[in-house]
């Protein structure tokens, strides 16, 4: 009984060996590309994140920079294109002073998909707001991009944002 079992590991471990032979390249392609691709989607999955850091701090210049030049984003406050008109557009439905409130957004679950200078991703995002009794989550969502690299730089060519929750109450009137 031991002889089977013996052949049975000195296969597997020759099998092993065999595959670890192989060259990279030929498993998954050239390790430039493998390693550009990665590049690609770490650059992206910050921009992803830059997204909401620079909207929460209200740092609308920084957000609108985070789009192409003919970038469009489409939510529930309406549609705009442009960078100029995207930054217009946050300041006249945020304001521009400070995030008085200090709500937040978290951005979570990216999957993106990188075809050399365009790229596609999904994610979700959740809109925090501190309260007297900790914090509480008021709307929750996802986007769905698509990207271009402008001059270098990874830019959101199309953002949708869709809300999976229904939007806040209205505060009681008195």
């Amino acid at each position: 009984m031991r002889r089977p079992r013996r052949v049975v590991l000195l296969v597997i471990a020759a099998c092993s060996l065999c595959a670890a032979a192989i060259p990279a390249q030929s498993q998954t392609g050239p390790v430039e590309a493998r390693l550009r691709a990665l590049e690609d989607k770490e650059q992206i999955a910050e921009l992803l994140i830059d997204y909401g850091r620079h909207l929460d701090s209200r740092d609308l210049a920084a957000y609108a920079a985070l789009f192409a030049n003919d970038g469009e984003w489409i939510g529930g406050f309406g549609t705009v294109a442009g960078r100029a008109n995207i930054r217009a557009f946050m300041e006249k439905s945020l304001g521009t002073g400070p995030n008085r409130g200090g709500s937040y957004h978290i951005m979570s679950n990216f999957v993106i998909t990188v075809k050399g200078d365009t790229a596609a991703a999904w994610s979700r995002w959740t809109f925090v707001t501190p309260g007297e009794r900790g914090a509480t989550i008021a709307q929750a969502g996802r986007y769905d991009d698509l990207l271009v690299r402008e001059n270098g730089a990874w830019k959101f060519k199309r953002r949708v944002a869709s809300n999976d929750t229904a939007p806040p109450a209205a505060p009681p009137q008195k």
